[in-house]
């Protein structure tokens, strides 16, 4: 593993780069997400890369790779596994299902009944599966990351707010610019075959023991009183905010420390200030907030309010 946590972020962002072009913020975000041991909803029109790019970040860190297509007859035995009778042994086995990986693409996640998706949410929370009573540990690495298609809604079953908030973050990726999609258009005349990520030269950097090290030490960056203190004022006055009707839970004030603390520790530093709060404030709140019909009538947004509340709220010295 690379010692410097700016090199490696440079080195990560690369190999991401190699595949994924025009999309830094999201490169960053799924790999922070990751080693933060947090899940990612991941938003975007088809065709964007992102099953691409949550390929790569498995390839990179050397992690097991598992995708599910959600459907509406998808059941909660088809994520998590079950139990089968063995003729020649007599006795029951249980089956894993495609949970048991390092990462996991839940792809159109709102496509799937609510029983499904309460079921994968509980392991995402517990890291463990219960069948027959009996529990199966998932892997320590275990990260979601769930997409959802913004344009179709007809037939899907958007997650209530109590799910969304097991979200660590919510990554939103749009259509490249002119000159990021002619370099996409230029990789595959090159002979890039998705299917194939040695086509394009992408190599491991990290194992899966380093991702949990990594981890180790940003959890061990400090945060001081006010900078805890700036936290708080942000997540608070999402429910104080005039455009408002949900504001954000203490779980987002959690997920904000921890991913300050990671931008400290990519800057070179162990301890964490205000500007690390705002580097990643809005994919941590744009999901947790519930505006009032008025204001979207009026055609607000959750990250209009994100980055009022951002401009407004006293920073700390």
């Amino acid at each position: 593993m690379i010692e410097d946590p700016g090199k490696l972020m440079e080195t990560v962002t690369a190999e991401l780069g190699k595949v994924v072009k025009g999309q830094r913020e999201a490169v960053e975000g799924v790999f922070l997400t990751m080693v933060l041991g947090g899940h990612a909803l991941i938003e975007g029109p088809p065709g964007t890369a992102k099953t691409l790019l949550v390929r790569t970040l498995a390839r990179i860190t050397t992690s097991r790779f598992r995708r599910i297509q959600f459907t509406p007859d998808l059941m909660p035995s088809d994520v998590i596994g079950t139990n089968v009778y063995d003729q020649r042994t007599g006795d029951f086995r249980f089956r894993e299902g495609p949970i048991f990986t390092d990462l996991l693409l839940a792809d159109e996640i709102n496509r799937a009944p609510s029983k499904t998706q309460a079921a994968l949410l509980e392991c995402m929370e517990e890291r463990h599966a219960t069948v027959d009573g009996e529990r199966h540990p998932i892997s320590s690495v275990f990260t979601v990351f769930a997409t959802q298609n913004p344009i179709e809604y007809e037939g899907t079953y958007p997650l209530p707010e109590a799910q969304l908030d097991r979200f660590m973050t919510k990554i939103v990726v749009g259509f490249p610019d002119h000159e990021r999609e002619m370099e996409i258009v230029s990789l595959h005349d090159a002979g890039f075959d998705p299917a194939d990520l040695d086509t394009a030269g992408v190599e491991a950097i990290m194992g899966v023991e380093d991702v949990i090290a990594f981890g180790k030490r940003i959890r061990a960056a400090r945060a001081d009183e006010k900078v805890r203190a700036y936290i708080t004022d942000v997540v608070q006055a999402t429910r104080r905010h005039g455009q408002v009707a949900v504001g954000a839970s203490p779980r987002a004030a959690i997920f904000m420390l921890r991913m300050a603390k990671a931008i400290a520790i990519l800057e070179g530093r162990d301890f964490a200030v205000p500007d690390d709060v705002k580097r990643h404030a809005l994919p941590i709140l744009r999901h947790r907030i519930i505006l009032k019909p008025e204001a979207e009538i009026e055609g607000h947004t959750t990250d209009d309010v994100v980055a009022d509340i951002l401009a407004s709220t006293r920073v700390p010295m």
